[in-house]
């Protein structure tokens, strides 16, 4: 199997890339930048583009899945004007060009799946969502993934079955919101963050790597589907596990100004949330590995656990 990612060198997409070598499937990683890591494995490939858009995809044999992760991180630094308009056109810029690609190729590939999160339906306490949840354009983040998910779903128009994959939270070592998150714990500092009732839909990166192959697939998955695991927490709930997994205190608790202050708009992210469920996963007959916290957290901070 050919797979062709955009947005291979980041967090969520190096254990994607990971996880399709070990499988051996030929990976061809798109990369802005001519000085990535050298390939390690038969599988491996990478693609300069952007810079050399004439010549990026004559190479490439026929594509079977082409995943789109490309864009400027949403979660790293205030939300200036210059930064939101960076990760605007940097998202849809990308897709644009995924879109020429397979609009171009004589070959179609069998299905595109493409990056969104679930910051989509808006945030609320009390509403439950699913795939058949109406998106909302009430905050940067939701605007944002509308606009990316109407570009995206024009592969459509070319026969390309199109799955837009709405991440939630992603738990992983080595990257994404965990690290940040347990900080405060090593410091014995963690504690409720601003009301602790917004919830946090939440997956381990195993289990999104596998089911990002098992849409590829499942023929019969398309349109949006949540990457989240089946039970959401709230906010305090996750920071009490995380305490009890590094056997250090819940107490310190920050309230929500403070962080208004230290991120700015981007502090929503931390004080508001949605309770998302993925119901497609399900019905679709997808396993978890993780599907409570209480499971992931001990396999993901085991060592941090053994030093403690």
């Amino acid at each position: 199997m050919n797979v062709l990612i955009a947005g291979g060198t980041g967090f969520i997409g190096r254990h994607l890339v990971q996880s399709m070598v070990q499988k051996q499937y030929h990976v061809y990683v798109l990369t802005r930048s001519s000085h990535h890591n050298p390939k390690s494995s038969p599988y491996l490939h990478y693609i300069t583009w952007f810079n050399q858009d004439e010549h990026t995809f004559e190479t490439l044999p026929p594509i079977d899945a082409v995943i789109n992760l490309a864009g400027e991180p949403i979660n790293k630094g205030r939300w200036t004007r210059k930064k939101k308009t960076k990760i605007w056109d940097s998202r849809k810029q990308a897709t644009q060009k995924l879109l020429q690609f397979m609009q171009s190729s004589e070959i179609k590939p069998k299905v595109f799946i493409n990056a969104s999160a679930i910051g989509v339906y808006g945030n609320s306490n009390e509403q439950e969502f699913t795939e058949k949840s109406a998106p909302r354009k009430n905050s940067f983040p939701a605007r944002v993934c509308s606009m990316w998910e109407q570009e995206a779903i024009k592969a459509e128009q070319f026969g390309i079955r199109t799955v837009i994959a709405r991440i939630g939270i992603v738990l992983g070592k080595d990257g994404g919101a965990l690290p940040r998150m347990i900080m405060p714990y090593k410091l014995f500092a963690g504690g409720r963050v601003a009301s602790g009732k917004q919830w946090l839909s939440w997956i381990h990166i195993y289990d999104l790597t596998q089911l990002f192959d098992y849409i590829i697939h499942q023929e019969a998955i398309e349109g949006p589907i949540n990457i989240t695991a089946p039970n959401p927490v709230k906010m305090d709930t996750m920071g009490k596990k995380i305490g009890e997994t590094l056997r250090r205190p819940h107490w310190f608790p920050v309230p929500s100004w403070i962080l208004k202050v230290i991120f700015g708009e981007m502090s929503e992210f931390l004080t508001e949330g949605q309770k998302v469920i993925p119901d497609k996963a399900l019905k679709h007959g997808f396993e978890f590995h993780y599907s409570k916290c209480g499971q992931a957290l001990p396999q993901i901070l085991s060592e941090d656990t053994n030093e403690g």
